[in-house]
């Protein structure tokens, strides 16, 4: 960063790159924690292609979550004057304070998977954005979508991996549990991919930004327990039939779970990841009236 004679420090901090914010608040003694799945992304073309492109137009509230030391903070503060930053880092919470003293942002110390969206902004819906740690991403998503009421959408990064998992149809390889408890939720929409140079340190795989637009009723017709039995005996077992995955997994006797199907209308013979989630809850249905 060029230094300016008698620029003020407002200002200056205004010209900021990322790599350079991150680097100065990081110099007084902070560090990227692996246990904690730290890499910061210090890229501002793609930190302002997540503010833009990610988030929809509107007043609404928003949170981030894994805020770090608030290279995405920044441009999520010119965005709105309702913005809550959650973070598990003590280290980094007082990088926090500091740096967005005079903004509007609330700050929670605390973890992400305790987090109640109802207690911040009530009965409203609002915008979760967030790097989610790969180690964690999973629960962390679920823990989020359940909470669904209170919210409009997410914009996250993911590990690509698990982006093409969500995003994956079916009799596709990647295709899953994942895919369906997603897929159930919410409308996806794949971003952009983000490579490891865009972070700090650099990871060792490449990410992909995805906007998930909650979807206003799910649709099931059966209770999500029941439902997800089912899913989850079938993918237990991914490399067998559907038919002998389920009498496994189900602890049903194949020549009644074998009639099920039959009524179901599916081939008992397809692989687990060959059926649709409307497949899948006929089977559900199917199995909870019997």
């Amino acid at each position: 960063m060029i230094e300016v004679e008698g620029m003020d420090d407002w200002l200056q901090r205004k010209m900021e790159t990322a790599i350079d914010y991150t680097k100065r608040v990081l110099r007084r003694g902070g560090r990227a924690k692996k246990s904690l799945g730290q890499n910061f992304l210090i890229d501002d073309s793609i930190i302002e292609d997540i503010v833009w492109q990610g988030i929809p137009e509107g007043d609404m509230p928003l949170v981030e979550i894994g805020s770090g030391p608030g290279g995405l903070t920044r441009a999520l503060v010119e965005r709105t004057d309702r913005l809550w930053a959650v973070e598990l880092d003590t280290e980094k919470i007082e990088i926090l304070e500091k740096e967005f003293l005079d903004y509007p942002l609330h700050l929670i110390h605390m973890d992400a998977l305790k987090l109640n969206l109802q207690d911040l902004w009530g009965k409203e819906k609002g915008w979760l954005v967030g790097n989610l740690p790969y180690y964690i991403t999973n629960p962390l998503l679920m823990h989020f979508l359940e909470q669904g009421e209170s919210l409009k959408g997410l914009t996250i990064m993911v590990q690509k991996e698990v982006g093409n998992r969500m995003m994956a149809r079916p009799g596709s390889k990647e295709y899953g549990i994942l895919s369906i408890a997603v897929q159930l939720s919410a409308e996806v929409h794949k971003l952009f991919d983000v490579p490891p140079a865009a972070f700090w340190p650099p990871p060792k795989v490449t990410s992909t930004v995805l906007r998930l637009d909650i979807r206003s009723y799910p649709g099931l017709e059966i209770d999500s327990v029941t439902f997800f039995q089912v899913v989850r005996a079938a993918f237990g077992q991914r490399r067998k039939t559907l038919l002998n995955a389920l009498t496994a997994g189900l602890n049903i006797p194949k020549p009644e779970m074998s009639e099920i199907l039959r009524i179901a209308g599916i081939d008992e013979g397809l692989r687990p990841e060959k059926l649709s989630i409307p497949e899948y809850e006929k089977i559900a249905k199917l199995i909870k009236s019997r």
